[in-house]
């Protein structure tokens, strides 16, 4: 199976609603890499930054070649502000990985992204920096695939 390596590093977003009134806004952001609800991983959650939260936090993921080839497999990220009553949601970001790949192509495949957040159908407001970068392609046996890919995931 043809694989390669994905690396994202959520920097920061700036400008985002506040969603919480009488309390500082804690932010953190939950990533996922095609339809697989597996794939999702999350930032620490930024205690200071409110409404202008900063991580610095990368993740990897190993996806299938097939997910840079069509349209339809997407990179989601989604932000909340952290509350003991449970999380409120702020916004996403969707974007395409082909449409990383492409981008990010030219320059050795590696770019950073600055991307409005939107809340469902409604204006956006404000936007989330993040880097990436996709690692060569190689061929993976699913046996080792399955015992050795452990903290990444995807193929």
């Amino acid at each position: 199976m043809e694989c390669r390596r994905f690396e994202i590093t959520l920097i920061s977003a700036s400008d985002l609603e506040d969603v919480r009134k009488l309390f500082k806004m804690k932010v953190h952001a939950r990533v996922s890499v095609g339809s697989n609800p597996n794939t999702e991983k999350r930032t620490p959650t930024d205690k200071h930054g409110e409404i202008n939260p900063a991580w610095n936090f990368s993740m990897k993921y190993t996806i299938s070649e097939s997910m840079i080839q069509y349209p339809n497999d997407m990179l989601v990220i989604k932000l909340y502000c952290k509350r003991k009553l449970g999380d409120r949601y702020i916004g996403e970001v969707h974007t395409s990985i082909k449409e990383l790949f492409e981008y990010s192509y030219p320059n050795g495949g590696s770019a950073i992204m600055t991307c409005p957040v939107h809340k469902g159908s409604a204006q956006s407001q404000g936007v989330l920096r993040f880097s990436y970068r996709f690692g060569e392609k190689v061929t993976i046996d699913k046996l080792v695939l399955a015992e050795s890919i452990a903290g990444w995931s995807m193929c």
